[in-house]
């Protein structure tokens, strides 16, 4: 099955903004746990931001939260996530992800991910 493919990122100035978007080809987006997930040098997959299937209501980590805003276009079957107040820590990898539905009903794990993108670069410079 296709891979969700990012888009966006790139290097900004902390407190800045950026926007990262993920096409899902073979995914309805509606449908499935779409999730996106960062990762630093030598630190662990977090997830940063999931559209919960079904909803409307996402969720956010909580280092992310009142900063970024996660966003679905049914008609595209795109994801979206618009980045703003930037720190140098949310420098990362940031990954698309597509689950089943159950992998909203907690907060999602990494584990429980068997789409992946290829990731985009984001750094926030000080």
């Amino acid at each position: 099955q296709a891979r969700p493919v990012e888009s966006g990122g790139g290097s900004v100035q902390a407190g800045g903004s950026l926007r990262l978007s993920c096409a899902a080809p073979g995914y309805t987006v509606w449908n499935f746990c779409m999730v996106w997930f960062r990762q630093a040098p030598g630190k662990a997959r977090e997830g940063v931001a999931a559209a919960v299937p079904g909803s409307s209501a996402p969720y956010y980590a909580d280092s992310v939260k009142g900063r970024f805003t996660i966003s679905r276009n049914n008609a595209e079957n795109t994801v979206s996530l618009h980045m703003n107040s930037l720190k140098p820590e949310d420098t990362a990898t940031y990954y698309c992800a597509a689950g089943p539905a159950r992998a909203c009903t907690n907060w999602p794990s990494p584990r429980d991910f068997g789409a992946w993108g290829q990731g985009t670069q984001v750094t926030v410079l000080s």
